[in-house]
């Protein structure tokens, strides 16, 4: 699949290291200060993000040297069957919303997943999140179906859309 966005906006790509919490953290709050990208209320530790999520696929995005963003992969299940299987995380300073910046980044996030070998990535978006939900759908994701209510957020049930995507090179045999 071809995207159909520019990439050429000046943006660094590179690995999400242990050095670039602090930046990470700051937009995973902002993310969470909307109330539509998360269920997470807490910013957790380093520690506990880094045993969450896929060591080879944390990518990180910055413009002129300033971290805007991050993508990142969490396992679905510990079982063998679904090691080819992870849930999307991809997170932009709202400083930097409209600018094609989230699909860039979650175009690399998709490459970098094949290249280890994921052939479904899914993710569990609120439906008010009308952007994230744009930028998947554009890159291939398709929607499974509305979980209602499936938590509680400062008391008041949330649903999500279930969305995912197969890959068209990993897993096709």
């Amino acid at each position: 699949m071809k995207p159909t966005f520019n990439t050429s906006k000046n943006l660094n790509f590179r690995s999400l290291e242990k050095q670039d919490w602090p930046r990470v953290s700051e937009i995973y709050a902002q993310g969470i200060a909307t109330g539509n990208a998360t269920f997470q209320q807490e910013i957790p530790s380093w520690e506990d993000w880094d045993s969450n999520h896929i060591k080879s696929c944390r990518i990180l995005v910055e413009k002129d040297n300033k971290t805007i963003g991050w993508a990142a992969l969490s396992a679905v299940s510990s079982r063998e069957v679904y090691k080819g299987i992870a849930e999307v995380s991809v997170y932009i300073n709202p400083k930097y919303s409209g600018q094609k910046i989230g699909i860039s980044l979650l175009h690399q996030l998709i490459l970098t997943s094949e290249k280890y070998g994921f052939w479904t990535l899914q993710a569990g978006i609120f439906p008010e999140n009308i952007g994230s939900l744009k930028i998947h759908k554009q890159l291939g994701f398709r929607t499974i179906g509305k979980r209602e209510k499936v938590g509680k957020m400062k008391g008041i049930w949330r649903d999500t859309v279930l969305i995912e995507r197969r890959s068209l090179i990993v897993g096709v045999d």
